[in-house]
């Protein structure tokens, strides 16, 4: 049996905050040890911590993180491809392989994410538009079911739970190992063109008009805007910088410095952010870019925020709520978008973050989130029980837009505005029911959302 800590813990929104009994093994077979224990009546895997809601925690129930299986067990420099227990972080990756030549294939805003955590939230990047999620670079993975078996998975071997547990967060049983592809580069840095947008029409204009001449596209937005300058935004979209590109007293192309962290020391007051103060910020923010191209690190590109230690903490001892919604293309999402920002505008919600990105179509993931079209990205402050009831209003705008919400984000759908969302959730029932009749494997979101 498993020693365990009974402790409080949460995801990076710190919200909620549940007592769970967490579980810490540093080999794969204390892992089928731990669940052979039947210690715990339901269990989830837990890994960095970088999802924002109740995907990883399990309240009163057992929790295992992952952390301590990070050993990367091969690695092919002709094909690129990496295989490591799934308890490796993106961090660990990028030290290790960048200085060589290669680089993720997709990355999402913080680096400090687990290749299970990868795996399980189907996370996406700035070049979804191009590459799709993290699973196009899956090869394969072992998964380690409710029953005690392991079992490889990827797209010719097991293909059903395969598609089930990419975006699956956790529910199928607890990934071991993973097979990933790694890209080539030549150098550690971008190159990368920003753009203003007057509003939300000329910012989407200008995605349809050049993304097809970016690897990576991403556009900061101020949602607190109104009238002809709702939606106005700063795009920023870049390639991979080539040896020929870099100054000359850049000496080593590859070598990358890691960003000072500057660490927030403590929760800062809830009334810090907000409408006021996040209006005043936009404004310096927007007025500070001018239209221009330049040669920038890969982590000022694709990590801004894993320089500040704990930033988290700004949004209060509260914490925050991420909202994350997609706009498919084919259901006019500029409507969708727009009806959005101006709910958000009118009501003097602060986002201190917000981030618009285009995406490309969706794949077989059951569960998985992104949808050719938009998506949207907010940090919002839980300042009371209002922001809840406003936040059913912004599920309500995106179910009549065609849309859907990013699990990896979420805290508080509810169970049939989730199956609107995602009409594939019955298949994701029924295969669960075949690898774990028993319900082994459940979450906090899980029963929240219907799903066991």
């Amino acid at each position: 049996m498993g020693s365990y800590i009974t402790k409080e813990i949460y995801a990076w929104g710190k919200y909620p905050k549940e007592t769970c009994h967490v579980y810490r093994p540093e080999q794969p077979e204390e892992v089928k040890s731990i669940l052979g224990s039947r210690e715990q009546e339901h269990w989830i895997a837990y890994g960095l911590g970088r999802s924002y809601g109740d995907a990883p925690l399990n309240r009163g129930h057992g929790v295992i993180q992952t952390e301590r299986l990070n050993h990367m067990l091969e690695f092919d420099a002709d094909t690129g491809l990496l295989t490591c227990e799934a308890g490796v972080s993106l961090d660990e990756i990028i030290e290790v392989f960048l200085p060589r030549g290669y680089f993720l294939p997709v990355t999402p805003g913080t680096k400090y994410v687990t290749v299970g955590g990868a795996i399980a939230n189907d996370i996406h990047g700035k070049n979804h538009h191009v590459d799709g999620c993290f699973s196009e670079f899956v090869h394969s993975f072992t998964l380690l079911t409710a029953s005690g078996d392991v079992i490889r998975c990827s797209r010719e071997e097991n293909r059903d739970l395969f598609y089930a547990t990419v975006g699956g967060i956790g529910l199928t049983g607890v990934i071991l190992t993973a097979t990933i592809q790694l890209i080539r580069v030549e150098t550690a840095y971008m190159n990368v063109t920003y753009e203003k947008a007057r509003n939300l029409d000329e910012a989407l204009e200008l995605f349809i008009q050049n993304d097809r001449n970016y690897k990576y596209s991403v556009a900061w937005i101020d949602c607190l805007a109104k009238g002809d300058s709702l939606g106005r935004s700063v795009l920023m979209r870049g390639n991979h910088a080539q040896k020929a590109d870099l100054p000359h007293m850049i000496k080593d192309p590859l070598s990358f410095k890691q960003k000072q962290k500057w660490a927030v020391p403590f929760d800062f007051p809830s009334f810090t952010l907000n409408s006021y103060s996040v209006k005043a910020f936009n404004q310096v923010y927007y007025s500070s870019y001018q239209n221009s191209t330049k040669l920038v690190d890969m982590t000022s590109f694709f990590h801004p925020l894993d320089s500040i230690r704990d930033w988290n903490r700004l949004y209060g001892g509260n914490g925050f709520v991420q909202y994350q919604a997609v706009f498919p293309e084919d259901q006019r999402p500029e409507e969708g978008l727009r009806t959005l920002l101006t709910r958000l505008s009118d009501a003097r919600v602060s986002s201190f973050l917000a981030v618009l990105k285009s995406s490309g179509p969706a794949n077989e993931g059951l569960l998985s989130f992104p949808m050719k079209g938009y998506t949207l990205a907010l940090d919002i402050p839980i300042k009371g029980p209002a922001l809840f009831r406003f936040l059913r209003e912004l599920d309500e705008i995106v179910l009549a837009h065609g849309g859907r919400v990013y699990l990896a984000k979420d805290s508080t759908l509810e169970p049939e505005v989730f199956q609107r969302m995602y009409p594939r959730w019955r298949d994701m029932v029924n295969l669960k029911k075949d690898i774990d009749p028993h319900g082994v494997f459940s979450s906090s979101m899980s029963r929240r959302l219907g799903l066991t």
